[in-house]
């Protein structure tokens, strides 16, 4: 009986009057604790009429999907509960519920303004200067940059600094970063900030051996080389850890995490707060 009940194919819809990042990323953490099933996930994004939101629906019905949705529009949310009901589609409405108790604890009505979350506010701009600053100071440009940077990463080729910098920076975080070869000069400035501020990143040996050998093959070139050979890597990596060790600063192995787990890591070590989201002025704008 329980094999009837399996299927080959799970699909869901996502559909929302904005860009649907924050049900996708609910469907893709969930389709993540099932690697051996095939999933098809299906957008449709900035519904903004009851005629765009039923097409969506009846698609969604003919595939039997899952139904993910954040609209903000009572009318629409509406429809959408409705419609699922009729037809028994499992659906789930991400935005409304804590919307509505914010509005009973706020005692105020939400504006229902889609993609508000997206507006180009100070906020927005933050974000860009901060993905400016990350690219301006990358891979050790200018060690100027240390010294106006809200975290600076460390480590030897192949330790995910620059996609690293890229996405704290998204997190309106400034970011500058520095490649670490043995007897190379170590600037100064590293040594005139908190280390509080500093990230020493390292990986594993075997993991750094098959990346590089993998990065040379996409280049067309011999991957048996220095820069793949272990007993160079070994050093480079003991380079990176005794200079870590005299800067007294927070080390992560990326070896086994993502982007986004490094990130919450280095976040969560220096007491750093997302700030992409925020829509309230600064303490001491108050």
């Amino acid at each position: 009986m329980e094999e009837e009940n399996q299927t080959d194919l799970v699909t869901i819809f996502i559909i929302s009057d904005s860009a649907g990042e924050t049900a996708s990323k609910l469907a893709q953490a969930s389709m993540a604790q099932y690697p051996t099933v095939e999933f098809c996930l299906f957008r449709r994004t900035f519904i903004s009429s009851a005629e765009l939101l039923l097409k969506a629906l009846k698609d969604a019905k003919n595939e039997n999907a899952m139904i993910i949705h954040t609209l903000i529009d009572p009318k629409l949310s509406r429809i959408a509960e409705e419609f699922c009901e009729q037809a028994g589609l499992f659906h789930m409405d991400l935005l409304n519920p804590v919307v509505n108790e914010i509005e009973r604890r706020a005692s105020i009505e939400p504006t229902y303004e889609p993609g508000a979350l997206h507006h180009l506010n100070d906020n927005y701009f933050k974000r860009i200067k901060a993905l400016e600053f990350a690219v301006k100071y990358d891979d050790g440009k200018d060690a100027k940059g240390f010294l106006d940077a809200d975290i600076v990463l460390l480590g030897v080729s192949r330790t995910s600094k620059t996609p690293l910098s890229l996405f704290l920076a998204n997190k309106n975080l400034k970011v500058a970063n520095l490649p670490l070869i043995p007897q190379a000069h170590i600037p100064k400035q590293l040594f005139q900030i908190d280390p509080k501020k500093i990230v020493g990143l390292t990986n594993d040996p075997e993991v750094l051996i098959s990346i590089r050998k993998e990065r040379m093959r996409a280049y067309g070139l011999n991957p048996e080389t220095a820069y793949s050979d272990r007993d160079k890597i070994q050093a480079e990596l003991e380079f990176a850890n005794e200079l870590y060790q005299k800067l007294g600063c927070y080390v992560v192995n990326v070896a086994n995490y993502s982007i986004e787990e490094t990130a919450a890591k280095i976040m969560n070590a220096l007491d750093l707060e997302d700030h992409s989201y925020y829509f309230m002025e600064d303490a001491e704008d108050d």
